[in-house]
């Protein structure tokens, strides 16, 4: 090779190279020059092979991409579509809540969900490695991911806990929890008084099953039903994840589909009950006044952004294992969109069995408050002069109460309240909102004691729970072990194992008496503020640090086509803003409400709002400092060089990729330097390869010369 040759200068020059690229070099074996087209003195006009990057460079992958589609499925559809997302929408105006979704679900979700899995992808990286690599100073961003990860493992495989509990007391009839016990006194019977005050459903709840104390203060010891019940919970997310993809992949394939399968089942048994449609009419009955509220957009936002699982590291691990030109932007656009019609058909089937048993409860009602009239009337309380002439007692409608109920409302003014009648209005009832564990434990399972069959259909539901859960469980696990394996070389069935025995252990905190109050705090605390700071960090990172112009390159010889322009702004400028925007909302709502929690009081047999006591609260801030701690931490160590950028742990298939890269490049300099298109011919500059940008094609600086086909790099910015 000439001595005046590019490669030759720069093999003896001692300039400083980027520390990744160093750490490349070192790790791998030098190029044959001799041999390669470089050598143009040599086997002139020969073409020699070129490095390829292996189809198997030992990281598994998925076997399908129908696999990976439902596993970035199971993730994201979650126990928040069927319980969060239709009390949002009865909330926030009904049918008008979903046009600020959608619009942020354009805005936000999609674009940050892509740029997940993209870095994924390309990187073949979990969350630490990639961001260790795209911006090693911001590498805490993986670690924060990571710890959410963790907490909320902990209290989310106790919501499956409670699910496989009812599961298995579907499997009698009656339902345990459609009837009030009768507690026995002497000759007596008299029906339970907590029971007898609220229902039997929540009664079960509270008293049978979680057995809670009235504080969060009184620990009441180990509930053992759930105990057991969070032990086989944990041994089913171990047996799920233990052999990585290889093993949850397949879980995925029923995890996934299946409650698809019961969603369409209960909405069609739930259109053919009585009072369905008013329920399906009242949920989608738009309150345009509700969209120029800037709560409805803000709660909006935290939704998309929870729906997809952003920020938790269980999309870019799932995107790890994909060969590096999959289309991830269809995958995005697709798992998104799945995600949004999930929630449209869980809020149907919703409302149209709240629906059901609103018109149940209406009625009975009704006939509660029909025979205290028909109490007053043989009393002499009420004259029959008021009552309608047409009004039958035996066949009283809705609306013969409604017009009865006027008519006394009107007579008797001023001694009205002490008759104690109530109004019985369908829409009182419908517009009863509930949540969470309140929606799935309390009124959807009583709504379903008035089922024909009601225990066919509650182990079909609590099965659907089951499977919602642990496909959220296994993205989550996911986020945890595949970072932490491709940094150290452990065993995988060894450290999965590990992490399961260490979490059931923790998450006795949530099964004592006083759990459910722990899962509160949890829920409200450990990931809500900690993941949008750190997926805001995400998007800056890649489009202010690394550049959105060289990733949008990136993503161009990735996936062979140039993704829409409008992703360039939607991640430079109108996704920060909107996370900026977000976050600000999130810690002005957190100081302007007090913290605290619902706790059952059993004397009143209803719940009670409580504030939390001072441990508690420093609890719960602490949660969100110990989230966040990785993100300052690795900032400083690695600002004052006290750890390592990670730079000397690239995959090998990212390695493989960056050699080829630099031998393309070395390739076309010397082509051009050393030969001209003559001979005596000047030689021609090398051309400059223009980035992506709106504008369109603009030529880079060739002071920062870079190879178009480069993947993500790390940055090593002052």
């Amino acid at each position: 090779m000439p001595k005046n040759s590019k490669v030759t200068q720069r093999e003896q020059s001692h300039e400083h190279v980027t520390e990744s690229v160093a750490d490349l070099l070192a790790h791998e074996e030098p190029l044959d020059y001799k041999n390669s087209s470089l050598n143009v003195g040599g086997a002139a006009g020969k073409k020699v092979p070129q490095i390829e990057v292996p189809e198997n460079d030992g990281r598994p992958a998925w076997n399908s991409k129908l696999q990976y589609i439902l596993a970035q499925v199971g993730f994201s559809v979650g126990l928040g579509n069927v319980w969060r997302f239709p009390y949002l929408c009865q909330k926030n105006g009904g049918g008008a809540y979903l046009v600020p979704y959608f619009i942020l679900l354009i805005i936000i979700g999609i674009p940050l969900f892509f740029l997940e899995l993209a870095v994924g992808q390309k990187i073949r990286r979990g969350s630490i490695g990639v961001w260790n690599y795209v911006c090693p100073r911001l590498g805490g961003i993986g670690m924060s991911s990571l710890m959410v990860c963790g907490f909320v493992g902990l209290y989310y495989n106790v919501i499956i806990g409670w699910s496989i509990f009812y599961f298995f007391q579907s499997f009698q009839y009656p339902l345990p929890w459609s009837d009030c016990p009768i507690r026995k006194n002497g000759t007596l019977a008299i029906v339970e008084p907590e029971c007898d005050k609220s229902s039997a459903t929540t009664y079960f709840w509270y008293r049978q099953t979680l057995n809670t104390t009235s504080t969060i203060a009184e620990s009441g010891g180990l509930n053992v039903k759930m105990t057991l019940s969070l032990l086989v919970a944990w041994i089913i997310v171990c047996l799920a994840v233990i052999k990585g993809i290889a093993s949850s992949g397949k879980v995925m394939y029923f995890s996934s589909l299946f409650p698809y399968v019961v969603l369409f089942c209960f909405l069609v048994r739930g259109l053919m009950l009585k009072g369905s449609v008013d329920g399906i009419a009242h949920m989608f009955t738009p309150k345009l006044e509700k969209m120029l509220e800037p709560q409805v957009w803000r709660e909006a936002a935290t939704q998309v952004f929870f729906a997809l699982g952003l920020g938790f590291g269980g999309v870019i691990a799932f995107s790890s294992y994909n060969k590096i030109d999959n289309n991830c932007h269809f995958d995005a656009v697709l798992v998104s969109f799945i995600n949004f019609f999930t929630s449209i058909l869980a809020t149907l089937v919703v409302f149209a069995v709240l629906g059901f048993k609103a018109n149940i409860m209406n009625e009975k009602c009704v006939v509660e408050n029909a025979e205290k009239i028909l109490g007053y009337l043989n009393s002499n309380v009420l004259s029959h002069d008021l009552i309608p002439p047409h009004v039958n007692f035996s066949h009283l409608t809705t609306s013969d109460y409604a017009e009865m109920y006027g008519v006394i409302k009107t007579v008797k003014e001023d001694g009205f309240a002490q008759l104690g009648l109530e109004p019985c209005v369908l829409v009182d009832e419908l517009n009863k909102a509930v949540q969470g564990t309140g929606l799935a434990f309390i009124a959807f399972t009583e709504a379903m004691t008035h089922f024909p069959a009601s225990p066919f259909w509650s182990v079909m539901f609590f099965f659907m729970l089951i499977n919602l859960g642990l496909g959220s469980m296994i993205g989550t696990m996911t986020g945890i072990t595949t970072p932490v394996l491709d940094a150290y070389k452990v065993q995988k069935e060894l450290f999965t194992v590990c992490c399961c025995i260490v979490a059931f252990f923790c998450g006795l905190l949530f099964v004592q008496r006083s759990g459910n109050y722990f899962v509160t705090m949890f829920d409200d605390y450990s990931a809500g503020l900690p993941l949008t700071v750190v997926v805001i960090l995400e998007n800056v990172s890649v489009a202010w640090i690394y550049g959105t112009k060289r990733f949008m390159q990136d993503l161009e010889d990735m996936l062979g086509f140039r993704p829409c322009i409008i992703y360039f702004y939607l991640w430079k400028y109108v996704s920060p803003l909107c996370l900026i925007v977000l976050i600000s909302a999130t810690v002005i709502e957190m100081a302007i409400s007090p913290p605290g929690y619902n706790a059952w009081v059993q004397e009143l047999a209803q719940e009670r709002f409580q504030s939390y006591p001072p441990w508690a609260l420093a609890m719960c801030f602490a949660l969100i400092i110990v989230a966040m701690l990785p993100l300052p931490v690795v900032f400083i160590a690695r600002h004052f060089n006290l750890m390592s950028d990670g730079s000397n742990k690239l995959s090998v298939s990212y390695r493989k990729t960056m050699m080829k890269d630099m031998s393309n490049l070395e390739e076309q300099d010397e082509a051009r330097f050393i030969l001209g298109a003559k001979p005596g011919e000047a030689p021609i500059a090398p051309a400059r390869r223009p980035y992506l940008t709106p504008g369109g094609n603009k030529p880079m600086d060739p002071n920062s010369l870079i190879p178009t086909t480069a993947p993500l790099m790390p940055q090593n910015y002052m």
